[in-house]
């Protein structure tokens, strides 16, 4: 990789976008997506990893907002119908996500119902949000920096992971809670459509290629 060009180019070299950045695709570059080694930009197939090289990818702004709004979509009825259905005896209750976090605080447990809340709410819906507004910045004039939307987009990828902590919980408490006829604790419909509403919502981010926020309009246009 040529580091040196990188690092002399001029204020008037071709690809500068008012921020004095110089991408590798203004240099002829490109570089792996999975084991980041750099190619000239005639290059099809990455030698070390054997992956398929390509500078930019192809409508994925149309795939990111394909799988956010089919996550939208799934993250609705995660909220309106039960995630929980707790039977004790002759008495049964289903729990939505946000009444069961309240139950949990009215019985003392603060800690657990901000996790849940948390996790169940706040997160999805920061994602959703973030990964619009990343999209949209591609086409608008926004205020946040270069380097702050790539860090945006860095938050929104490594929080993904921790985004089905409420079907875990689920799913523990649904194998350890099953005490015959005492007591037990099965799963409702809502914790099928949360899951589908966190792996599309990932499967969004994924498909964001963050090296478009580096592009100047003309590299988008082309």
């Amino acid at each position: 990789m040529p580091l040196d060009d990188l690092e002399s180019a001029g204020p008037g070299d071709k690809g500068m976008t008012g921020t004095d950045v110089v991408t590798a695709r203004d240099r002829g570059l490109v570089a792996c997506t999975r084991c980041t080694r750099v190619w000239p930009m005639d290059t099809e197939t990455c030698a070390r990893c054997g992956s398929t090289l390509r500078s930019r990818r192809d409508r994925h702004l149309q795939r990111v907002w394909a799988w956010l709004s089919v996550g939208i979509v799934c993250y609705i009825p995660a909220n309106l119908y039960p995630m929980l259905k707790t039977r004790t005896l002759f008495v049964e209750q289903d729990s939505t996500i946000i009444a069961g976090a309240v139950e949990i605080a009215q019985h003392g447990g603060y800690g657990i119902a901000l996790v849940i809340l948390v996790a169940s709410v706040l997160i999805p819906i920061g994602k959703f949000i973030s990964i619009a507004y990343l999209a949209l910045s591609l086409k608008r004039q926004v205020k946040m920096s270069r380097h702050r939307r790539h860090q945006l987009y860095e938050v929104v990828e490594f929080i993904g992971r921790w985004s089905m902590i409420d079907v875990f919980v689920v799913a523990i408490l649904s194998s350890l809670v099953q005490l015959s006829a005492i007591a037990s604790i099965n799963p409702g419909p809502a914790a099928i459509t949360f899951a589908l509403s966190v792996i599309f919502t990932m499967l969004a981010a994924l498909s964001f290629d963050p090296r478009m926020i580096w592009d100047g309009p003309e590299d988008r246009q082309e």
